[in-house]
């Protein structure tokens, strides 16, 4: 919109000097073309009555002399000619269009515009005689080199000052441009600043822009407070009736382990799934509230070294081994050059592993690494995911068709995604070759 601006403000300004340049260049050259033809006409009229009384007479030796002289002193050729077109004095000035005028009684009236571009000579013409007694013609060759460079340097000045109007129109333009589009600027970074997940981000333009931009800049604060106090309502709901859950459903499952030896021996299945059923609960809770606090921005901000990463993540080849998986850590093999990880990339490889604990079969291989730019990658070589369900994974409570009996919550990859967008880190899923998941998480400023 800014080059838009510029384009057609600067576009009025150049045809509207255009307009009015080209019109007074235009009538400079006809004043200095004017000029020069009443200057040499009234040459031209008074030889035309020394060649008038000349003919009559006779005696044409003096108006030679006079000629002679006269093209000596201005550099002009004349020529001067009778009524059956014999020369009587001069020459070089000849031509025929302006001679046949000039011998039919009309002296010339107007000359070809004089520019910087031409013409190189004028012909003026003059009859001899007087009334329709026309004794022969007075031929003037003039040059125009004075003229045209009068007229240039008129024309170089006038050029020059419409581009010096046009410049300082488009110092203008853009100032007005940048005053105009101030709060819309300010608008887009605010609002790309929400996307990112800072919700207090605001416009904060200062008065600067159009009444009706900073009206808009005040509505979009209040809008934007609005939505940050519901979403803010929402995550302390959520954390409260989670938190306030978590009491409950602790004592529902004392109270059913109490009620075992009362258990007839046909109603333990049931028993025991109403334990796990609970379990669930409580772990869909836990769930909920670590969500909660990702998204109200209270994840720890200490960043986490490579050594202590890998030691962390060492426990959970007990877990992998259980089910008959082999889990191998090279995140020491980014060197001791590798940059720290933000505290929350800990936990994002635990969810990553736990689903890898539940998802990949007996006999796979699960492997976590880290490069020497820092990016956290968890490969595994399951069954992985298709592309249309790659991109809905981090939703909450997402599960796959095939995967409803696998006990979780659907929060996991979620969770993550919120964990890496409160660190500035970006978490991304994609198919392993030949077949598999791969879990990433790229630090800010990494390609």
């Amino acid at each position: 919109m800014h080059l838009r601006i510029l384009t057609v403000y600067t576009v009025l300004i150049a045809c509207l000097v255009a307009a009015l340049a080209v019109p007074f260049a235009r009538a400079y050259s006809s004043h200095r073309t004017g000029q020069l033809l009443l200057e040499r006409r009234a040459d031209a009229t008074r030889l035309a009555e020394l060649a008038d009384q000349a003919i009559r007479d006779g005696y044409t030796t003096g108006l030679v002399q006079e000629v002679s002289r006269y093209h000596q002193l201005y550099g002009t050729a004349v020529e001067i000619r009778g009524r059956d077109g014999e020369r009587v004095a001069g020459g070089g000035a000849w031509e025929r269009g302006p001679a046949e005028r000039a011998l039919s009684g009309r002296t010339t009236g107007n000359l070809p515009l004089v520019t910087p571009f031409g013409p190189d000579a004028v012909v003026i013409a003059e009859p001899v005689g007087r009334d329709a007694q026309v004794s022969g013609v007075v031929l003037m060759r003039v040059a125009t080199a004075t003229a045209r460079r009068e007229v240039a340097l008129v024309w170089a000045a006038v050029a020059g000052g419409s581009l010096i109007a046009v410049a300082c129109a488009l110092i203008a333009a853009r100032r007005l441009a940048r005053w105009i589009l101030r709060p819309v600027t300010e608008l887009d970074v605010t609002t790309r600043a929400i996307a990112e997940g800072r919700m207090d981000a605001r416009v904060r333009n200062g008065g600067h822009g159009p009444a009706e931009l900073r009206l808009l800049e005040r509505r979009f604060n209040a809008m934007a407070d609005a939505v940050s106090a519901a979403l803010e309502r929402q995550r302390a709901f959520v954390a409260d009736a989670s938190h306030e859950l978590r009491t409950p459903l602790t004592v529902l499952s004392l109270r059913l382990e109490n009620l075992e030896p009362h258990l007839r021996e046909s109603g333990s299945g049931d028993y025991a799934e109403a334990l796990a059923e609970v379990d669930r609960l409580a772990e869909l809770l836990e769930d909920l509230l670590e969500l909660a606090r990702v998204e109200a921005g209270t994840a720890a901000p200490e960043p986490i070294p490579p050594t202590a990463l890998a030691a962390r993540l060492g426990t959970w080849r007990e877990v992998h081994a259980a089910r008959g998986l082999t889990l191998v850590v090279d995140v020491e093999a980014a060197g001791p050059d590798a940059p720290p990880l933000p505290a929350p990339a800990a936990r994002i490889a635990d969810i990553a592993l736990d689903n890898s604990a539940k998802f990949v079969p007996s006999g796979g291989t699960v492997t976590v690494s880290l490069d020497a730019a820092g990016a956290l990658r968890i490969t595994d070589d399951g069954p992985g995911l298709t592309p249309d369900q790659l991109a809905a994974a981090p939703g909450r409570f997402w599960r796959a068709p095939d995967h409803g009996n696998v006990p979780g919550s659907g929060l996991g990859l979620a969770i993550a995604a919120e964990l890496a967008r409160s660190c500035g880190a970006e978490l991304t899923l994609r198919s392993a070759e030949p077949h598999g998941l791969v879990v990433e998480l790229r630090l800010p400023g990494q390609p």
